[in-house]
């Protein structure tokens, strides 16, 4: 899920080398914590989030087919 994630961020963003998950397991849930470079957070984030919840349904179900719950933070 971390690789799926890494690679999605980074064929978004100008700046691929500044692209970080941090994968954080909190009460049965992994969170993953995407951070990018701050001029690449609106390419991430899209407009009115709309590419933000597409990865997020990318990641979720990716991961339910391994029966595991997550959930993609994006980080400043």
């Amino acid at each position: 899920m971390k690789e799926l994630l890494i690679y999605i961020a980074k064929n978004l963003v100008d700046n691929p080398d500044a692209v970080s998950v941090n994968e954080v397991d909190c009460d049965g849930e992994v969170v993953l914590e995407l951070r990018v470079a701050p001029e690449d957070m609106g390419k991430v984030i899209g407009r009115q989030g709309r590419i933000a919840k597409e990865i997020r349904t990318v990641v979720r179900s990716f991961a339910q087919r391994n029966n595991t719950r997550v959930s993609v933070e994006i980080m400043e």
